[in-house]
């Protein structure tokens, strides 16, 4: 047991005869890991990217919002008769007529 242990931390069965299938697990192992690092990296960076891309949504809706309001605000009829007062144009007093065409053959 002692022998074994001793072995494993001289590194002998890095440099012993039968060496090459271990530096083979070695690398393989190696190569796992620096691709599992890269896939987390690139998960994580999806994620931020995400987190960013939501918070620019929830802005730009709440402009949306807020933009949509103003305009039904300028669009009300008092708003227009107050704008066009400084003009000198006032509301109709008489309501519009209705024009009805009767098609006779």
């Amino acid at each position: 047991m002692k022998k074994g242990f001793y072995n494993i931390l001289k590194a002998n069965f890095l440099i012993s005869d039968d060496a090459f299938k271990n530096w083979r697990f070695i690398v393989f192992c190696t190569v796992l890991a620096i691709s599992m690092i890269a896939s987390s990296h690139s998960a994580e960076r999806k994620v931020h990217k995400i987190a960013k891309i939501n918070n620019e949504v929830r802005e730009l809706r709440s402009e949306f919002v807020e933009k949509r309001s103003e305009l039904m605000k300028l669009k009300m009829e008092s708003t227009i008769t107050n704008k066009m007062a400084d003009r000198g144009i006032k509301p109709s007093e008489t309501p519009p007529y209705k024009i009805k065409i009767k098609i006779t053959e």
